[in-house]
């Protein structure tokens, strides 16, 4: 096996130029049209040819000396709507737009795997496809690539994404349920008005709407066994001190683990928000949007990917994360087409993710993409 490490970190200049004009220049969601090509002209570079999928999605497509089985390896390309504050060097040159999620170090460790990868062609016994994926951070891209195609004859499917808890050089694993999944949804209540000396002769909607905000948040009560979360953002009823409202709007999101889950908590949302409505004598209207499914691991793969990190870094350096986060990511609907893993590379920077001062090392990027040359090579080799 190659030491994809040493090799990686004799490409560190390359890689931190490359990460800084990605951080320089954010684009946001549907919008990474510069970034498209900046990642085209690297990937063009390395003899890798490119096709470009929804406007602004890339993706290359590596063939290995001999055939074999077909990895894919995605980066998120977009940045957020924030006004940085880190106060570096390569800080964002577009006001209010600036890589906080740490998408600026995606891409260049996929790249920089893109190399590494493309120098060892010959004796690669098999393709890599590189997904290069627009507008996470909003409607999601991945799905929209799928659908496009960008997965069709992949037999695994890899991702990671920068972690504040872990220090520079570090990765984590997580065995199955990892990311959760997400619904949004929003509750209408219509009730009647009335003078507020006379609430029995109207119907209340905005004490409906306290009741059914009650009662949604503890609804993660119900599934003591697996962790979910309801938050209901905002609600919006009334007119005037006495008037009895007869309208009130809620709006919030679902996120549960598995699909079993979502499934029971959706249809006891649903039950829940009829009861409440029923009880209190108002009408409902209720949006409950499918927004995106979670991530669960493939345990096998993800074994593959502990065992290439442990031969790369050090037992040492490798974290098995014990819990999963009710954050969200779109990669989860790669993985309900294909097997494949999910894994967090250490930050370097304790900040939050989407902080307006959130910077990640730059040895990140380092270790990111000798980590996926080595994931890859190792899941083509044991094929």
């Amino acid at each position: 096996m190659r030491d994809y490490l040493k090799e990686a970190q004799a490409l560190a200049p390359e890689l931190a130029e490359l990460r800084r004009a990605f951080h320089r220049r954010p684009e946001l969601g549907d919008r990474e049209y510069e970034t498209a090509a900046r990642i085209e002209a690297w990937l063009r570079g390395c003899d890798i040819p490119t096709e470009r999928l929804l406007d602004t999605a890339v993706v290359g497509r590596l063939t290995g000396g001999r055939a074999g089985k077909t990895a894919a390896l995605r980066a998120d390309m977009d940045a957020l709507p924030l006004q940085e504050a880190t106060g570096a060097a390569f800080a964002s040159e577009r006001p209010g737009i600036m890589h906080a999620c740490g998408h600026d170090v995606h891409m260049t460790a996929a790249l920089g795997a893109a190399r590494l990868l493309a120098a060892n062609r010959t004796e690669l016994p098999g393709t890599v496809v590189f997904l290069f994926q627009p507008n996470e951070e909003g409607d999601g891209g991945a799905q929209r690539m799928i659908d496009a195609g960008a997965t069709e004859g992949a037999d695994a499917v890899f991702g990671c994404h920068v972690s504040p808890e872990l220090p520079a050089g570090h990765v984590g694993v997580r065995y199955g349920k990892f990311y959760a999944a997400s619904d949004t949804f929003r509750v209408t209540l219509t009730g009647k008005s009335a003078h507020g000396a006379q609430r029995d002769k109207g119907a209340d909607a905005l004490a409906a709407a306290a009741e059914l905000v009650t009662a949604l948040l503890s609804l993660p009560k119900a599934f003591p066994h697996d962790r979910s979360v309801v938050s209901v953002g905002t609600l919006h009823a009334g007119t005037a001190g006495n008037i009895v409202a007869d309208r009130a709007e809620l709006t919030g999101i679902i996120r549960t683990l598995g699909a079993e889950n979502r499934a029971a908590m959706r249809a006891l949302f649903t039950r829940t928000a009829e009861k409440t409505a029923r009880r209190c004598g108002v009408g409902l209207d209720l949006e409950l949007r499918e927004s995106h499914p979670g991530i669960v691991n493939d345990n096998g793969i993800t074994r593959l990917v502990q065992d290439a990190a442990s031969a790369l870094l050090g037992a040492d350096r490798v974290r098995v994360i014990a819990e999963p986060t009710m954050t969200t990511e779109d990669f989860g609907c790669f993985l309900l087409k294909r097997p494949g893993s999910f894994y967090h590379i250490g930050a370097g920077c304790a900040l939050p993710l989407h902080s307006t001062a959130f910077l990640p090392d730059e040895d990140a990027a380092v270790t990111a993409a000798a980590l996926h040359a080595a994931i890859i090579d190792r899941f083509l080799r044991e094929g």
